[in-house]
């Protein structure tokens, strides 16, 4: 499990800091085009390390069910309900609720992979259940303008599509290492969001004012982070990896607030607590 750690480190300061980052770029850009940049743009430049690297291969018949996870799931899907929900939700509210797996990942891990799962760990479910009502004030919805309402569902959709993602990776784990597989995993991304892009904002695009955010979310957090975050979930258990996830969230809104002024108010402080409390929970068992 100790193996798991460091990409557990690599993967919480890269994307701990994406949402404020891509928060900010869609001042000047649409969310499809700018979701579609980051795929194709890591897809790029995880081919080009790769190239250099010597490493460039096609994908074996046992990789294939784990690229078709992450690139459907985790890339495509994530990234498309993600970056719609940002139109909405404000960036520190995106961070906790999109990386709420814990409360997917206990019962499709029983469901799926057989685990067993204490009672512990069911309550961790109920409390961070009431973490994400916090967060979501249901009884304030009407007041929090007419996007909220299906940009918190969007997130908690890409939540789960990440965690069946993980679900995948650990069933079928692949014969190579999941780097070689990145290109294959965000061109399957790209192939996906391209059309959505062009149908739901046939007008869209990125601005000159977004281009440093869309270079270093394509180019940086996106392949390397999403390298570690796959490699911490097939190393690491379902329970150990919601807990380390935990500081992905943590850390966007740190940097939502300092940075783009996102107010820290009760509900999202109580809400991250209970959701902390949840994983933390979990993880005792």
């Amino acid at each position: 499990m100790a193996a798991g750690l460091p990409y557990l480190a690599v993967s919480v300061c890269l994307f701990g800091g994406i949402w404020p980052v891509t928060k900010a770029a869609l001042a000047h850009a649409t969310p499809l085009w700018f979701a579609l940049n980051r795929a194709g743009m890591a897809a790029l430049a995880s081919t080009l390390l790769l190239a250099v690297l010597g490493r460039l291969r096609w994908p074996q018949r046992r990789d294939l069910p784990c690229i078709l996870g992450i690139g459907t799931l985790q890339l495509g899907a994530f990234f498309a309900l993600t970056h719609l929900a940002l139109d909405w939700v404000p960036a520190g509210r995106t961070a906790i609720l999109c990386n709420v797996t814990v409360f997917w990942l206990i019962p499709l891990s029983v469901w799926v992979l057989g685990d067993r799962v204490s009672r512990n760990q069911w309550g961790a479910v109920l409390v961070g259940l009431l973490g994400v009502f916090a967060l979501m004030q249901p009884w304030a919805i009407a007041g929090q303008g007419p996007g909220v309402l299906p940009g918190y569902a969007m997130l908690l959709g890409a939540s789960l599509c990440w965690s069946l993602a993980i679900l995948v990776t650990r069933r079928f784990p692949p014969g190579r290492p999941v780097l070689e597989l990145l290109p294959w995993c965000f061109l399957i991304g790209a192939a996906l969001l391209a059309p959505l892009a062009l149908w739901r904002e046939p007008a869209g695009g990125i601005g000159a004012g977004s281009w440093p955010h869309a270079a270093f979310v394509g180019a940086v957090a996106a392949p390397v982070g999403t390298w570690a975050t796959i490699e911490a979930g097939r190393r690491l258990s379902g329970i150990m990896a919601s807990v380390g996830f935990l500081a992905v969230p943590a850390l966007g809104v740190a940097i939502s607030n300092l940075w783009l002024g996102e107010a820290l108010g009760w509900d999202v402080l109580a809400g991250g607590l209970l959701i902390g409390a949840s994983v933390v929970l979990a993880a005792r068992g």
